[in-house]
């Protein structure tokens, strides 16, 4: 398999100068990233607002947000 560049220039640098800049990256043992599953509240939100809200509900008195004139 090839390497890539960055990989040959970590060994350069590690043969050249003897630091391995793998060691200096940051470790993160936790996640940063906030992951939250939406309440019911929101799911139902979302559903009612989905498309934008093309058909409407009680925009007719039997729900049809098309009518004929």
């Amino acid at each position: 398999m090839a390497k890539s560049a960055a990989y040959k220039k970590r060994a350069h640098q590690l043969r050249n100068t003897g630091k391995d800049v793998s060691t200096f990256r940051s470790d993160v043992d936790f996640s940063t990233h906030v992951r939250m599953t939406k309440t019911k509240k929101e799911k139902l939100q979302q559903y009612q607002n989905k498309y934008k809200k093309h058909f409407q509900q009680g925009l007719r008195p039997d729900g049809n947000a098309f009518y004929i004139a």
